[in-house]
């Protein structure tokens, strides 16, 4: 019987009507509504306010009017060191309901969202922010600015030149965003563009009152290798390194350095005044100004060498008071060298005044002038006919210069290197460094010249060939060349003569030719110019006792003597002329021993 009841019962039973709590279905919705309006409607992936409501080492709890708190990382408020419960924070709601039905919110999120919303704000009204320089990157500055990490680039964070980043890290700075990269989300800010605004006002009046000639303060700004920049406030104006100072200057870094305030004066400026040319040096009175007004031409003075150029050196003798030393003042030698054989820069010289103009401030020295000059005495030293040792310095197609000692020089025409050698060129005779011997043959003190001679070491064999090849004496000798229509024909005692073409004819009828031996007569002779002429058509066409016959110590082997007619002949002008011979036997023993020692010396 309960069977059926309960079974009827759960049949009939309305559980709808049922509550367990107490209230009806309709009193639970009616309450479940009243508690929804209580809450704060929140969506998911915006930015609301939150209030905080408690606060420890590692969390941050945060009432945003929702069912349930929401908990953050304390990390994300360590810019706000004085963070408290009532504080009103931006959050960024992540999740409604995790896993757990926790609220999941992040503070760090809704900063760079609103950031980022406002640094774009920024760009486009051009307000001026402050940002915190958290540290040091490559190239710059990282600044944090509403959250969001700015760039803030070495050239933008101040007018001049920055050296040392790190003084500006852990500060707070005023900025302007200057670029927004939206892809990659990067923003750059400047801290040099609020500068140049505040300076463009004080650049303009500093120029409309610019004048030339005119003293201003300014600031070393920047050091380069032809000059210095200086900030006269705003303005840049620049010191070229000759306007530094009256002395020799290197670099700039020697006489200024960076930072440092100095009073420079206007030079010039264009007609926009944008540049300006400044100076230091005219500040101060010319050293030539104050130069000792006793110093003459003839004063010995001492300095110190700034600048060495192949044409000379620059001597500093005072400060801002330079000479020159010429190279050809350095020596007495005439010979091109460079002034870096002589001196060094850094070198002290002691040196002589040649000329001094003080209104151009030009003066011109020497060094030479402190020795003794080596021709104040070149009669006594080197008298005319003496013999010298000398040093082949260079040649000329005329001769050869050589050097008797340092300071003088003497010429060797080449008529003058050798009796008998006919030389076309000096390199033929002697080399560059040779030594040689001389002999004086002239001075001229005047103008430093001598003239020298080397042949004249020996007799003149041609004194002796002028008895020995007369005209119309007749020699045995031998045709080597043919040259220009002529034979060249090798005569006795080393001698050659000169055959023209048309007395080459024999007897017979036929030309001699190369390596034939004959006789032949002396045409002509000329001891000035070292020319015989010979011919071998003359010995048989004139009377063979006119016939004066000289033969050669040693013949070449296997020439032929011509023909049998010009053999006799020269029997007869043996035979006829046997009086003349004896009387220049001791020239022909001069000869023969002048023969060899040329032989030995070639």
């Amino acid at each position: 019987m309960a069977k059926q009841i309960n079974a009827q019962g759960s049949a009939d039973f309305d559980w709808d009507a049922l509550a367990l709590d107490g209230y009806t279905l309709a009193q639970r919705s009616e309450l479940s509504d009243t508690y929804e309006k209580t809450l704060t409607s929140i969506n998911e992936k915006e930015v609301i306010e939150g209030t905080v409501i408690a606060v420890s080492k590692k969390e941050v709890i945060i009432n945003v009017g929702y069912k349930s708190e929401g908990v953050v990382a304390a990390s994300e408020f360590r810019y706000n060191a004085e963070l408290k419960a009532g504080d009103v924070v931006d959050v960024f709601v992540e999740c409604q309901e995790d896993k757990s039905g926790q609220l999941v919110i992040s503070h760090r999120t809704a900063r760079m969202h609103k950031a980022w919303i406002r640094v774009n704000d920024v760009l486009r009204t051009g307000e001026v922010i402050t940002g915190f320089v958290k540290c040091r990157t490559k190239g710059g500055l990282i600044v944090d600015v509403f959250g969001i990490e700015a760039f803030l680039p070495g050239s933008q964070i101040d007018v001049k030149p920055i050296r040392d980043y790190d003084i500006y890290v852990g500060k707070n700075m005023e900025f302007k965003v200057v670029k927004i990269n939206q892809e990659f989300r990067n923003v750059v800010v400047s801290h040099k563009a609020l500068i140049e605004a505040e300076l463009e006002e004080q650049k303009k009046q500093i120029i409309s009152g610019l004048e030339k000639g005119q003293v201003l303060e300014g600031t070393v700004k920047n050091i380069t290798s032809y000059g210095v920049f200086i900030d006269l406030g705003g303005v840049d104006g620049l010191i070229h390194i000759t306007d530094l100072s009256w002395g020799r200057v290197n670099h700039p870094e020697e006489i200024v350095e960076l930072d440092q305030k100095l009073n420079v004066v206007i030079l010039d400026f264009d007609d926009d005044k944008k540049r300006i040319a400044l100076g230091l040096k005219q500040l101060q009175p010319h050293p030539w100004d104050a130069l000792d007004t006793n110093l003459a031409v003839g004063d010995k003075v001492s300095g110190k060498v700034v600048v060495l150029a192949d044409y000379g050196a620059f001597v500093e003798i005072a400060a801002g008071v330079e000479g020159l030393i010429h190279v050809s003042e350095m020596s007495w030698s005439q010979h091109l060298r460079s002034a870096q054989d002589f001196m060094q820069v850094g070198d002290t010289v002691e040196a002589v005044i040649l000329t001094l103009d003080r209104e151009e401030r030009k003066m011109s020295l020497g060094i030479k002038q402190l020795m003794p000059d080596p021709w104040s005495a070149i009669e006594a030293k080197y008298a005319v006919a003496t013999k010298h040792k000398a040093k082949v310095r260079n040649f000329t197609n005329f001769g050869v210069f050589v050097e008797l000692e340092e300071g003088v020089d003497g010429l060797i025409h080449i008529s003058d290197l050798s009796w008998q050698k006919k030389i076309k060129h000096p390199s033929e005779f002697c080399k560059v460094g040779d030594e040689m011997e001389v002999v004086v043959l002239e001075i001229d003190r005047e103008n430093r010249r001598i003239s020298l001679g080397h042949k004249q070491l020996e007799e003149n064999p041609w004194d002796v060939f002028e008895t020995i090849f007369g005209e119309g004496s007749v020699h045995q000798g031998t045709i080597i060349e043919t040259k220009d229509k002529a034979g060249i024909v090798a005569l006795p005692y080393g001698v050659e003569g000169i055959c023209p073409s048309k007395h080459l004819r024999k007897e017979d009828g036929s030309n001699a030719k190369v390596e034939e031996t004959l006789d032949f007569k002396v045409i002509e002779f000329n001891k000035e110019s070292k020319k015989i002429v010979v011919s071998h058509t003359r010995t048989f066409e004139e009377g063979t006792d006119e016939k004066t016959t000289a033969k050669p110590a040693a013949g070449k082997k296997g020439a032929t003597s011509g023909s049998g007619a010009g053999s006799s002949t020269s029997q007869a002008v043996k035979a006829n002329n046997q009086g003349n011979e004896k009387s220049t036997l001791g020239d022909l023993d001069a000869l023969a021993a002048l023969k060899e020692k040329m032989e030995g010396g070639e």
